[in-house]
């Protein structure tokens, strides 16, 4: 116990006297909560339109002008031109064209009139199958209000519709918990590798090699400094989305914790993993890495699993970061209970034990 109480002394020291790491601790997870969630957002906004009005009617000029005074549209350009708005989306200046065809006003009253061509950047495949559906919208009301079509009850009057969880399709709501384990993923997990590899490589090591000290002793020496940052991290996470972005839990706050520290405790012991198996930072870095990106993009952070293929949703259940989102995502919009998420807890709890054992099993102590 005194030869833990002593290692334990030299982590927490080593991270004081380092001048940059404290400043990251705090600084870091402070900036991705304020600045991301306003970045990584699937709001679809500012969709600009351009306008090829053939007609020069009331009712082309009345189809621009709801255009321009929609919430999610600009009218970027007026043009009679088709190949002048062609131009400018092959520019990226113009995500979506409407083309208003020739005497459209008076055929719609004797005729059956042309039919009005739109034309999406289908580049970025949300922005504009989303703003193609914004200007289709817009251009319905704007002809029904032409027509003077009064239906004895309109579609607002017919259709009830409740959006439970998140009332107001905040996309923040749904990425701050994501944010929360990106900041674990990082944080717990980069820095705990290093600090054992950067001792490989000054030499220092060599001296726990020939100490008296267990491996299991030296490996929760490494890692309990690392599991209070998260603690501690999680804690700055939770008040800037409460202070900046008014989101607090629905649920327990006892239960992010406990989730937080069951997955820091996997996240730590898998890094001390990888950096017994490393001899340079360079190699850790790069294997980190690699995990680390399969860990964001197939465990539901930033993209549904239910929208990846059947072998890719089965990986992912052997993916820590995949049951610590749905335990983030439950607590903070559905106030859901540990009882009802304790299959999630199971799976990190058993991914804990896991990658620790492994940590200090494959720390070759040599003597």
């Amino acid at each position: 116990m005194r030869g833990f109480k002593m290692l334990l002394q030299k982590e927490f020291l080593q991270i004081r006297r380092n001048s940059f790491l404290p400043k990251l601790i705090i600084a870091f997870p402070i900036l991705v909560m304020l600045l991301m969630p306003l970045i990584m957002t699937m709001d679809v906004r500012n969709v600009n339109v351009a306008v090829v009005d053939l007609d020069h009617s009331t009712a082309s000029r009345r189809i621009a002008s709801h255009i321009e005074a929609s919430e999610y549209l600009t009218l970027s350009l007026a043009t009679d031109e088709y190949a002048e708005a062609l131009e400018a989306l092959e520019q990226g200046d113009v995500d979506v064209i409407v083309q208003i065809p020739d005497d459209y006003e008076r055929d719609m009253v004797v005729a059956t009139p042309e039919r009005i061509s739109i034309t999406a950047n289908a580049v970025n495949a949300t922005k504009g199958g989303i703003g193609m559906q914004y200007v289709v919208h817009s251009i319905a009301h704007t002809l029904k209000e032409l027509r003077g079509e009064k239906s004895p009850a309109t579609l607002s009057e017919m259709v009830t519709v409740e959006n439970r969880y998140n009332p107001t399709l905040n996309y923040r709501h749904y990425m701050i918990p994501a944010l929360m384990i990106i900041l674990f993923i990082l944080i717990c997990g980069f820095l705990p590798a290093l600090s054992i590899v950067g001792e490989k490589e000054s030499g220092t090591i060599e001296q726990i090699n020939v100490s008296p000290v267990s491996r299991l002793t030296f490996t929760l020496a490494k890692l309990v400094p690392y599991w209070i940052i998260g603690l501690f991290v999680v804690t700055i996470a939770m008040l800037v989305a409460y202070l900046v972005y008014g989101l607090a839990p629905t649920g327990s706050v006892w239960t992010i914790y406990l989730g937080a520290l069951l997955f820091i405790l996997t996240i730590s012991g898998f890094s001390l993993t990888i950096a017994n198996f490393s001899e340079t930072m360079q190699q850790t870095m790069f294997v980190m890495f690699f995990f680390i990106m399969i860990f964001m993009l197939m465990s539901g952070l930033l993209t549904p699993i239910d929208s990846m293929p059947l072998w890719a949703q089965r990986f992912t259940m052997i993916l820590p970061p995949r049951y610590y989102i749905e335990i983030l995502r439950s607590v903070y919009l559905k106030g859901t209970t540990l009882t009802e998420l304790w299959v999630n807890f199971a799976a990190l709890g058993g991914f804990a034990i896991l990658f620790n054992t492994l940590a200090a099993l494959t720390y070759k102590k040599r003597s």
